[in-house]
């Protein structure tokens, strides 16, 4: 088997056996990724590139905007942040701005660091109910 195609299959399995929460990390990680290889393409004029990758990035928002729980109140105020995020990358696409770029990368990092504290708090949690038992 090759490198490449058993990376793939470990790709596919880490996605298939993920937790919901490891899935929407995954998520918030991929648009970090895609936008600073967007930030990368603008500076190497690459605007073909450029305008993927902000698509990817674009794609994942939408993805994380409509797996919301709307019945939580916190998510009626993370929608409006997610909305904001996927302008900015609009504007950055059309405007090839750098600056947008890093305060939609800002935003995305920030979700990802307190989603990984999230996913954290709930493991201890969880080992704390089964070592109780």
């Amino acid at each position: 088997m090759s490198s490449n195609k058993a990376y793939q299959t470990y790709q596919n399995n880490s996605v298939n056996t993920a937790s919901g929460g490891e899935l929407t990390l995954m998520l918030y990680n991929g648009c970090i990724k895609f936008i600073k290889q967007a930030m990368k393409d603008v500076d190497n004029k690459d605007f073909a590139a450029k305008n993927t990758n902000i698509q990817k990035a674009q794609k994942i928002v939408n993805e994380l905007m409509v797996t919301l729980d709307m019945k939580l109140d916190i998510s009626h105020q993370i929608l409006p942040l997610y909305d904001y995020m996927h302008n900015l990358l609009t504007e950055a696409n059309i405007k090839n701005d750098i600056e947008k770029l890093k305060e939609a990368l800002g935003y995305a990092e920030e979700f990802r660091d307190v989603w990984k504290q999230v996913i954290l708090k709930d493991r201890q949690q969880k080992f704390k109910q089964g070592a109780s038992v």
